[in-house]
């Protein structure tokens, strides 16, 4: 079980919002607890905008920083914005999340904009803990060795401009359909390609893919990737066809290709069948 601790100044709004929505969404997977380094009382929009969705924070005290050990937690995440954040020393893993403080919105003056200040906040820090609850329990996955993606472009020469300027390097190889961009130093291997006359807009997107260094390592990834209930678009094999590879094909949960790729050694680039059929390995 992780144990979580939310800080802000007051902790009046954001953190006492953090703390029950964290409770809601995770509940008993972690034990969550928020404070503040200015602590004063829970703020009635707090309560009032956490009512709406169905959390109860009216029964929360304000609480002191100075009241915890970090060592006691797994993950410290502040949420202060413009404000200078309290201060928790100690080994633990630590994320900021920078959320505007709702409370500056004077509620004498325009309750209504104050109302839509802490919805603004609560969504905001609702969104990321279901992000971190993705996270808390992610088994290990392949250990990548390089990064690979690429695009379709409509202008080649234009695109490889472009990305020339982009990397600081020219292509390691280019043809009259694609160029590859090679930065070791990143472990990024990037492909321009010519789009064939499919519709570009500001999503697209060829394939990603990371290449894990052996026909072993692809065999265990789609292992790994069948644990974790990834969609499996193509089993792992052995393709000569273009540039000869140990490959794996996932699909992301938007329907991304994603390719888990290892290159063939010496060995296994001169055991090429005459067909030049793919060679399906068995997971």
């Amino acid at each position: 079980m992780s144990k979580i601790l939310f800080l802000c100044v007051a902790n009046s709004a954001r953190s006492q919002m953090a703390e029950g929505l964290a409770r809601d969404i995770l509940g008993d997977r972690a034990e969550v607890a928020s404070a503040g380094s200015q602590p004063t009382r829970v703020n009635p929009l707090a309560i009032r905008v956490m009512q709406d969705i169905g959390i109860d924070i009216a029964r929360h005290q304000s609480k002191s920083v100075a009241d915890f050990d970090a060592g006691a937690f797994d993950w410290v995440i502040t949420l202060c914005a413009d404000e200078v954040c309290p201060v928790l020393p100690g080994p633990v893993r630590r994320l900021h999340w920078p959320i505007a403080d709702p409370a500056a919105v004077d509620a004498s003056v325009d309750v209504d904009a104050a109302l839509a200040a802490f919805r603004t906040a609560r969504d905001q820090i609702r969104e990321r803990i279901r992000v971190l609850a993705a996270l808390l329990d992610t088994p290990p996955g392949p250990d990548a060795q390089e990064f690979h993606a690429s695009v379709r472009v409509s202008d080649l020469p234009r695109a490889v401009r472009f990305y020339a300027w982009l990397l600081n390097s020219w292509p390691k190889e280019w043809t009259h359909r694609y160029a590859t961009f090679i930065r070791p130093d990143l472990k990024l291997n990037f492909v321009v390609v010519v789009a064939d006359g499919k519709t570009l807009h500001h999503d697209t997107l060829y394939h990603l893919g990371i290449d894990v260094g052996s026909r072993d390592a692809v065999v265990d990834a789609a292992r790994r990737a069948q644990a974790f209930g990834a969609a499996i678009e193509k089993p792992p094999r052995t393709t000569w066809k273009g540039t000869p590879l140990h490959e794996l094909w996932l699909s992301d949960p938007d329907g991304n290709l994603v390719e888990i790729y290892a290159r063939l050694t010496p060995e296994q680039l001169a055991g090429k069948p005459a067909d030049e059929q793919p060679v399906f390995l068995n997971a």
